[in-house]
């Protein structure tokens, strides 16, 4: 079932005008080093648009649109930071996308925006964009516009002011605070943090706001400070570097026997203190280069000896070479140095030919009690006494043939005797040979 339709007249509220009242009067105060540093990039981002805008052309030049393209660029800039706040909301919803929070790097991107958005044609299709002349072309159309006093410091200090309030939403580089009147403003003003103040240290022209003091203290190069190797003298910071490397009293060098051995680093002023104070080590350094095959107990005990001799004429030496030769001419006073021979040498000596010894007569026991080296020896006795005997066995034949011998021999000659008797009386022997 519809409900009966009702005729209701709208009548319009009236709202009636709430003034709202507030402070009018703002600090205008901000952080100098950075409004100054934005101003500085104005001006080269204002060549670059003007150089690429006119390139190619024959009838333009730079200069000839400088004036519309600086109004351009301050309306661009100015809108931009105004509407930076909505844009960083929306590139914060992107996960891969950083944004600086710094003012100078949030208006050099805007500055870039906008003088790639003058280039023409020309300058977009040919690879003048990556070329050496238009950087050079660049750079002088700046110097042109400094020197002829186009836009000038202060006028792009006041620009830079007002883009430095739209995109610092974190007020940490301009004041924010308002007063409801001149008087509070002007109380305020003298310890605002962000009041321009000047350097105090002798010779530093910087201008910083106050909340920087500390900062711009730390580094500032005309600053007066206590010497870093801590020596008695101050001196500025700009010149401490070579101070601590050439003059300071307090720098680290090498101990002047560093060549044969000292490894000491001491303090310049500190080098005789040390010398004296090492006075026996650097003998011995020296002694060694000397004496290369002594022990170092002689050369210690040679030590003694030389101080004893003359320890004021050692201690005068400063170098390697004047201690040198002090200690070759006290060397000539005390004679050769004496070198004693190790008794642990002779003692281990001793006992490597002891061991030697003991090696070489182990074959011999061995030998003695190996039986089956004794065994040939009893059998090469009885093959002895065999040769002996067969030997003798030889040896009977030969009487018997010395027997023979004889026997045919005493036959020979009484048949030398019968023919000698037969020669002499020849009747006899055939007598004889007819009775036999």
């Amino acid at each position: 079932m519809d409900l009966p339709a009702i005729d209701v007249e709208v009548v319009p509220e009236k709202f009636e005008d709430v003034k709202v009242e507030g402070p009018s009067f703002p600090c205008d105060l901000f952080d100098t080093e950075v409004v100054h540093k934005i101003a500085q990039a104005l001006l080269p981002g204002l060549a670059s648009a003007c150089v690429d805008n006119t390139t190619g052309g024959l009838f333009r030049s730079p200069a000839s649109v400088a004036v519309d393209i600086r109004k351009e660029m301050v309306e661009y800039l100015t809108q931009r930071s105004e509407s930076f706040v909505a844009e960083s909301v929306i590139l914060e919803g992107g996960a891969d996308t950083e944004v600086s929070e710094h003012p100078f790097d949030i208006i050099s991107d805007f500055v870039d925006d906008f003088a790639s958005s003058k280039r023409n044609l020309f300058s977009r299709v040919s690879g003048w964009l990556l070329s050496e002349r238009r950087e050079d072309r660049i750079d002088d159309f700046v110097q042109e516009m400094e020197i002829n006093g186009f836009w000038l410091l202060d006028m792009r200090e006041a620009v830079a002011q007002t883009l430095l309030k739209n995109v610092d939403f974190k007020n940490a580089f301009h004041c924010n605070m308002n007063f409801s009147s001149a008087e509070e403003l002007d109380e305020h003003k003298p310890n605002c943090g962000f009041r321009s103040i000047n350097c105090m240290n002798e010779g530093c022209n910087s201008s910083f706001c106050a909340a920087h003091k500390e900062k711009h203290d730390s580094i500032c190069p005309f600053k007066i400070i206590p010497c870093e190797q801590h020596c008695s003298e101050s001196l500025m910071r700009r010149e401490m570097d070579r101070h601590c490397i050439t003059v300071c009293p307090m720098k680290l060098v090498n101990c002047h026997f560093y060549s044969i051995g000292c490894q000491s680093t001491v303090p310049h002023c500190m080098v005789e203190q040390h010398q004296s104070d090492n006075l026996d080590s650097h003998l011995l350094y020296v002694l060694q280069v000397t004496h290369k095959d002594v022990s170092a107990e002689d050369l210690k005990r040679r030590v003694e000896q030389l101080k004893e001799l003359s320890p004021n004429e050692l201690a005068e030496a400063k170098n390697v070479r004047s201690l040198t030769s002090k200690v070759k001419n006290l060397e000539s006073t005390l004679g050769p140095l004496e070198v004693t021979v190790p008794k642990t040498e002779n003692k281990e000596n001793t006992e490597t030919e002891n061991n030697e010894n003991t090696e070489v007569t182990v074959p011999k026991i061995e030998n003695k009690e190996n039986t089956e080296v004794a065994v040939p020896k009893i059998e090469n006795k009885e093959n002895t006494e065999t040769e002996n005997k067969r030997n003798t066995e030889v040896a009977v034949p030969k009487t018997e043939n010395k027997e023979n011998t004889e026997t045919e021999n005493k036959e020979n000659t009484e048949i030398t005797v019968l023919e000698t008797e037969k020669k002499e009386n020849p009747e006899t022997t055939d007598s004889v040979a007819h009775s036999s």
